[in-house]
């Protein structure tokens, strides 16, 4: 039950596509049901998603959440190979390499008698379908947990808030003249990346926290020009702005439109940010246990990137993000350290096996160990 070897194999399925996906959580299901753990398979918009439940139907339930897709990659990004202790591949970090031993885990933990696990498996994570993803669809059809914890990369420490999406399709406008003669018009192409600079020095920007140095800004995508001999009037941008948990995403929305009537921002999507208390009892929990199992003290995080544990936060399930060590994820070297993969499966085995002991330990007096958290959530 080599978590390095099913690593390799998920690698190989290229999951940025349709027909990968597929073949990819064919191959997740058939691996769990042969080693007799029960899979119970759904689609949400013609995307498959894989469930499990193990363990007493009454007892504390953990959820276990991870994703199959990756973002694009060429092709041979799609062969695994190892260097010294790194597994190098799409997906390696980002997280396939966290799902192997997660699975490994849940193969792990399928006979407890005391907590609850339910194992997820998604395939649009890192979907740019911003209003769709089947995490929250599971959630609103009445998904709960006591606890979640899904594996993106944190390398080995807790992720325990995240920055708030806010994206942007901006429209920026200028003066078309003949090409040969670029000083009549106004280039909207040159005012749209001008009016980019400008947007990373408003004051938003500027901002940080205890957990980040900063708020992220980024320009996905730039579209302008409809000929060659031509000074183009119209130019179009997507601006990826991860802000702090404190800051008000209708805040920076007012600074954008404050840089001039030339700028309109015709869309916008918000994600929430994640936050949950460090001091919520499923966190301590977990912190204990991986300190345990990793010999050293667990840290505490904040994530630059989003995650599906909003959908979590936002129906009150304190959930955290929680993986394995490595690095380069959506870059071409992309890897995952191998030995980390078996300390990640041996770290979620001693949560969900201590917890017991845990809440015995930490049982209020009456009786009523204080596993069900009232601080999770966006409220933390």
């Amino acid at each position: 039950m080599d978590e390095r070897v099913l690593a390799e194999r998920l690698i190989t399925y290229d999951t940025s596509t349709s027909d990968g996906l597929r073949a990819a959580v064919g191959f997740v299901k058939g691996w769990l049901e042969a080693r007799d753990v029960p899979v119970t398979g759904r689609e949400f918009g013609g995307l498959p998603v894989v469930l499990v439940d193990v363990g007493p139907a009454d007892g504390p339930c953990v959820i276990l959440h991870g994703h199959i897709d990756v973002v694009p990659a060429h092709e041979n990004q799609f062969v695994p190979r190892i260097e010294g202790d790194r597994l190098i591949g799409r997906g390696a970090y980002d997280m396939k390499g966290g799902l192997a031993a997660m699975m490994c885990a849940v193969h792990d933990l399928a006979l407890n008698d005391k907590v609850r696990v339910r194992f997820i498996c998604v395939p649009d994570e890192e979907s740019d379908k911003l209003d769709f993803r089947c995490t929250e669809a599971l959630v609103e059809e009445g998904l709960r947990g006591d606890f979640a914890i899904t594996g993106e990369p944190t390398d080995l420490h807790i992720g325990v808030q995240a920055k708030g999406v806010l994206a942007l399709g901006v429209e920026v406008s200028g003066t078309a003249a003949h090409g040969s003669a670029p000083w009549l018009g106004d280039n909207a192409i040159l005012k749209a990346y001008d009016m980019f600079r400008r947007i990373e020095t408003l004051r938003f920007s500027r901002e940080s926290s205890d957990l980040f140095d900063r708020p992220s800004i980024n320009i996905a995508r730039i579209v302008g020009g409809d000929a060659f001999n031509k000074v183009p009037d119209r130019c179009s941008m997507d601006i990826d702005i991860r802000f702090l948990p404190h800051q008000d995403p209708g805040e920076i929305l007012a600074e954008i439109r404050a840089l001039g009537d030339d700028v309109r921002i015709v869309r916008t999507f918000q994600r929430a940010p994640a936050r949950v208390s460090r001091s919520n009892p499923y966190v301590r929990a977990l912190r204990e246990a991986v300190s345990n199992s990793l010999a050293d003290e667990a840290v505490s995080i904040g994530r630059d990137g989003a995650s599906d544990a909003i959908s979590f936060l936002e129906a009150g399930v304190p959930a955290v993000e929680f993986g394995p060590t490595g690095g380069g994820h959506h870059g071409p070297g992309e890897w995952v350290s191998i030995e980390s993969l078996a300390r990640y499966r041996q770290a979620l085995r001693d949560f969900v096996f201590g917890l017991p002991e845990w809440l015995a330990r930490h049982d209020d007096g009456a009786g009523r160990p204080p596993l069900r958290a009232v601080d999770g959530g966006l409220s933390a």
